[in-house]
């Protein structure tokens, strides 16, 4: 088959991706936090032995790749997968599979749920059209496994602590184990320890509350930092911190207004962080906390 009888436009949108040798392509399946169950692993592995060469290749998005499908086989290869809800990915300038570290359910550091917000974005977003590709991660709290500050969106789990002098046994541990410097010891006017959160310093981690022997430390909130704009690549950039720790509300608003904003402003084949760079950080910013 030749190769202008291909619609590498509409097949590159649904993840089948063309290779160098031109009638061969890769199949990038779509997972939502990296998650298959063990049926749909077995049944990829058999389409990768019927239809590829018996190779599987792990992507850096948390997803599954089959490669050398010749482009006849594409057709039947899909309907086979979809009998065990394996479905096909997304290239291109639209939005991508959802990243996501396993969160609160089973990490003794995470704070945020990140499944259900993986599902939720992915039922609303996946491959919809943006100016380039468009990336987002959920991570459960700032140890930032799932690299959300290298990804267009970037959600990240977070608490503000906050300190009972009452339970306190003055260790002094939490001053030690913060990785950022934020905890502080003051004496008080009657010659008491007091611990002092510096909140500019603070990056909302879960460190002080789980590690605090007597539980002093506790949070006094918990949500979300959304960081805008990460992108690696050839012209890397670390998102920017949008705002902290935000209810769910709130969050889905910012993530909308987001995506939205990338849409309407961004120019074709431009990153949402290049973007952000050309109109400038704090006008993106504003624009987009506006009424929040």
């Amino acid at each position: 088959m030749k190769e202008k009888e291909f619609d590498l436009a509409a097949l590159k949108k649904v993840g089948m991706i063309q290779q160098k040798q031109k009638e061969y392509f890769a199949l990038r399946l779509r997972a939502v936090g990296g998650d298959y169950n063990s049926l749909q692993i077995k049944k990829i592995a058999e389409i990768a032995d019927k239809y590829g060469r018996g190779e599987l290749h792990l992507s850096t998005r948390q997803g599954i790749e089959i490669h050398n499908v010749h482009y006849s086989d594409l057709e039947k290869a899909r309907m086979e997968l979809e009998t065990v809800e394996v479905y096909m990915g997304a290239c291109g300038p639209r939005i991508r599979i959802i990243v996501a570290c396993p969160g609160s359910v089973t990490c003794r550091w995470g704070i945020a749920e990140t499944k259900s917000i993986s599902k939720e974005l992915d039922a609303k977003y996946f491959r919809e059209d943006t100016p380039h590709k468009f990336k987002i991660s959920v991570t459960g709290c700032p140890h930032n496994c799932a690299k959300a500050t290298e990804n267009d969106i970037g959600v990240m789990g977070a608490i503000l602590p906050f300190w009972t002098q009452s339970s306190c046994t003055d260790c002094g541990l939490c001053v030690n184990i913060c990785p950022t410097k934020a905890i502080e010891k003051k004496i008080d006017s009657n010659g008491k320890a007091e611990y002092l959160l510096l909140e500019d310093k603070c990056i909302n981690c879960s460190i002080c509350t789980a590690a605090c022997p007597v539980n002093s430390w506790v949070a006094a909130e918990k949500g979300y930092n959304l960081f805008i704009g990460g992108t690696m690549g050839k012209i890397p950039r670390l998102g920017t911190l949008l705002k902290k720790v935000l209810n769910k509300e709130q969050l889905d608003t910012l993530i909308d207004k987001s995506i939205r904003y990338y849409q309407k402003n961004g120019r074709k084949k431009e990153r949402f962080g290049h973007m952000i760079d050309r109109i400038g950080v704090e006008k993106v910013k504003g624009d987009l906390l506006n009424g929040i």
